[in-house]
């Protein structure tokens, strides 16, 4: 395989901002066509990807000669349009979350594993340059044995314009940002043996959970809390971990998604940097901490290498199925 000829679906946020830049930058992959049924995406499309077809139905996209399909459509969609790619044979990243139910995660995985189709799932926050500070420092034993982990994504969106993040199948903050905030813990700390959820909407009108916190008890002992807020004024720290001879707090959220929606490619000196350095130590007795640069380019670049037969998938879909059989659990406890 020389080029990765890949087809996108959709291109609203996750595929114009997430997936089109990244693929794009990467000399890995061709970017041959996207499909939005959107008149006014479609134009963007057209005048940031000349090369690339842009056109309305998947019906269209099915008919090409494809590689990897790459599905960033509402969740409710995920199910239906990895089946047809794995049908057709074509290796596929779904973006989070994974699927709506766990029923259909593992439809998908099982059905993937018996045609010997590669699929993965787009966590991009595994990449974010706060989360890959964390990592570097845990397994450098820089704050002891860790006993609690804080996590928060918050902001301000009193009304939420896109009605599928509000309503139907994959709504609501656990899938939406509960998907990485999760996934980061059992990443970290490993799996959860009892858990805790309130789950609550803030916002007028209804709709699915847009203000939640979450308790996760994991086997090795650490207690994670994990906030995710759309109504929240001021936010918390983005990070706050405590350990037996230290903590470490970050604040904000990777720079990477700003630059993107600003114009910025991953091709662009510095892109992933500039983030505000995290602390660590003792209360009286702290040092800044310089993040590692985020890197979202990352996901391609190691997916890249598996669809040539060399290393792992970047995300194994059954990390995919772990946090959707959380978030089940926590919505019906």
């Amino acid at each position: 395989m020389s080029v990765i000829r890949t087809g996108l679906i959709g291109f609203g946020s996750s595929g114009r901002v997430f997936h089109a830049p990244f693929l794009a930058a990467d000399p890995a992959y061709s970017l041959d066509v996207i499909v939005t049924a959107d008149a006014e995406r479609s134009g963007e499309a057209r005048a940031l990807y000349p090369d690339a077809a842009t056109v309305a139905s998947v019906d269209d996209l099915f008919t090409r000669d494809l590689d990897l399909v790459v599905i960033g459509s509402p969740p409710a969609t995920h199910h239906e349009l990895a089946t047809r790619a794995i049908e057709a044979g074509i290796a596929v990243v779904v973006d989070k979350p994974f699927a709506p139910t766990v029923a259909e995660a593992r439809d998908l995985i099982d059905r993937a594993a018996a045609a010997g189709v590669p699929l993965t799932e787009f966590q991009n926050r595994r990449w974010d340059g706060d989360f890959l500070t964390l990592r570097g420092l845990l397994a450098d034993g820089a704050l002891g044995d860790v006993r609690r982990f804080e996590s928060r994504f918050e902001w301000f969106k009193p009304v939420e314009a896109k009605a599928w993040k509000n309503e139907g199948p994959g709504s609501g903050m656990l899938f939406d940002l509960g998907t990485h905030l999760i996934d980061q813990a059992l990443q970290l700390f490993g799996p959860v043996e009892s858990h805790y959820a309130e789950l609550d909407v803030r916002r007028d009108g209804g709709g699915s959970e847009d203000d939640v916190f979450v308790a996760l008890r994991h086997t090795s002992g650490v207690t994670s809390h994990l906030w995710m807020n759309a109504l929240a004024p001021l936010n918390g720290p983005r990070f706050h971990v405590l350990g037996s001879s230290a903590g470490w707090t970050s604040y904000g959220l990777d720079p990477q998604e700003a630059a993107l929606k600003g114009g910025a490619s991953p091709r662009d000196a510095g892109f992933g940097g500039g983030a505000r350095p995290g602390i660590l130590g003792t209360t009286g007795e702290t040092r800044d901490i310089p993040l590692l640069p985020g890197d979202y380019a990352a996901f391609y670049r190691q997916l890249a290498d598996t669809l040539r037969g060399d290393g792992e998938l970047p995300v194994d879909p059954n990390d995919a199925l772990a946090v959707l059989e959380l978030i089940e659990r926590l919505r019906a406890h």
